[in-house]
């Protein structure tokens, strides 16, 4: 192998290691796709409340995990099982109005820390939790999963909870 190959071998391992660190999803699993909301969270959110369907791939940015699909996902209301937008929707949207926050306004917030593991991200802050789940079917996929009202949820313990900046 020449040089020139090796050089190409290394960057193109490297490439592919910072990749998997800040996931950029090219193609969606959920249908429609929607890719004119990147980094741009609330417009995302208000278009997904809109349409009830789909997700917007790359909507949400944070430095520390890189990107985020949001996606409309599904809510059952007999069991109050579910995931994404509409679960966080239907299963708290009264409580983040009562927080004072409109929904599209809810999830982008700063939060005072993150702690993760192989399977998600957890963002909080005083009043809430955000889940970011790392895959989907087996597949690196960084999507919004669900949200908690922290007045009913225990915080992470300190430990786990690194402060962390967007």
């Amino acid at each position: 192998m020449t040089k020139k190959e090796k050089s190409k071998n290394r960057l193109e391992k490297n490439t592919k290691k910072t990749l998997k660190k800040k996931v950029e999803n090219k193609a969606g699993n959920f249908e429609p796709v929607y890719k004119q909301f990147k980094n741009k969270p609330k417009l995302a959110i208000k278009h997904l409340l809109k349409v009830k369907q789909g997700e917007c791939l790359q909507a949400l940015y944070r430095n520390d995990i890189g990107f985020v699909d949001i996606v409309w996902g599904e809510h059952d209301d007999k069991t109050g099982k579910g995931f994404g937008l509409k679960h966080i929707y239907r299963k708290h949207g009264d409580e983040i109005k009562q927080l004072g926050f409109s929904i599209e306004d809810f999830i982008p917030i700063v939060v005072l820390g993150i702690s993760e593991t192989k399977e998600e991200y957890l963002l909080e802050s005083n009043m809430f939790r955000v889940v970011i789940e790392r895959k989907y079917n087996g597949r690196q996929k960084q999507w919004l999963l669900t949200a908690f009202d922290l007045r009913k949820k225990p915080l992470l313990k300190t430990k786990a909870l690194k402060k962390r900046n967007n």
